[in-house]
Protein backbone atom coordinates (compact mmCIF):
# COMPACT_ATOMS: atom_id res chain seq x y z
CA UNK A 1 0.00 0.00 0.00
CA UNK A 2 1.22 3.79 -0.53
CA UNK A 3 2.03 4.71 2.79
CA UNK A 4 4.74 2.12 3.21
CA UNK A 5 6.13 2.75 0.13
CA UNK A 6 5.99 6.18 -0.05
CA UNK A 7 6.50 6.58 3.60
CA UNK A 8 9.62 8.98 4.32
CA UNK A 9 9.32 10.79 0.80
CA UNK A 10 7.48 14.25 0.24
CA UNK A 11 4.03 14.60 -2.21
CA UNK A 12 2.16 17.46 -2.53
CA UNK A 13 -1.01 17.37 -3.00
CA UNK A 14 -3.09 19.86 -4.49
CA UNK A 15 -7.51 19.34 -4.67
CA UNK A 16 -9.04 21.80 -7.24
CA UNK A 17 -12.84 21.69 -7.37
CA UNK A 18 -14.07 21.85 -10.77
CA UNK A 19 -17.94 21.97 -10.96
CA UNK A 20 -19.25 18.11 -9.41
CA UNK A 21 -15.73 16.90 -9.78
CA UNK A 22 -12.34 17.56 -8.19
CA UNK A 23 -9.24 16.76 -9.94
CA UNK A 24 -6.36 16.24 -6.99
CA UNK A 25 -3.18 16.38 -8.24
CA UNK A 26 0.38 14.61 -6.40
CA UNK A 27 3.51 15.60 -7.05
CA UNK A 28 6.77 13.41 -5.66
CA UNK A 29 9.30 16.13 -4.82
CA UNK A 30 12.45 13.99 -5.19
CA UNK A 31 11.88 12.73 -8.69
CA UNK A 32 9.28 15.56 -9.69
CA UNK A 33 6.60 12.83 -10.94
CA UNK A 34 3.30 14.55 -11.14
CA UNK A 35 -0.28 12.94 -11.70
CA UNK A 36 -3.68 14.04 -11.61
CA UNK A 37 -7.05 12.22 -11.04
CA UNK A 38 -10.21 13.10 -10.53
CA UNK A 39 -13.18 11.86 -8.70
CA UNK A 40 -16.59 13.20 -7.37
CA UNK A 41 -17.08 16.17 -4.92
CA UNK A 42 -18.96 13.85 -2.77
CA UNK A 43 -16.37 11.44 -2.41
CA UNK A 44 -14.53 12.73 0.48
CA UNK A 45 -11.26 14.18 0.44
CA UNK A 46 -9.54 10.92 2.16
CA UNK A 47 -10.94 8.98 -0.53
CA UNK A 48 -9.91 11.17 -3.21
CA UNK A 49 -6.12 11.39 -1.61
CA UNK A 50 -6.08 7.60 -1.11
CA UNK A 51 -6.54 6.77 -5.10
CA UNK A 52 -3.85 10.14 -5.72
CA UNK A 53 -1.47 8.17 -4.00
CA UNK A 54 -2.17 4.94 -5.71
CA UNK A 55 -1.62 6.34 -8.86
CA UNK A 56 1.60 8.11 -7.73
CA UNK A 57 3.06 4.98 -6.36
CA UNK A 58 1.87 3.57 -9.62
CA UNK A 59 3.84 5.84 -12.06
CA UNK A 60 6.66 5.84 -9.46
CA UNK A 61 7.40 2.01 -9.96
CA UNK A 62 6.52 2.04 -13.84
CA UNK A 63 9.49 4.68 -13.93
CA UNK A 64 11.38 2.34 -12.38
CA UNK A 65 12.05 5.18 -9.18
CA UNK A 66 11.21 3.11 -6.15
CA UNK A 67 10.61 -0.54 -6.24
Amino acid sequence: MSKEILQGREVILEFFPVGALVKVTAMDTASLTEISVQGPANAGQEILKRNALLRLEYVLKKNGLIS
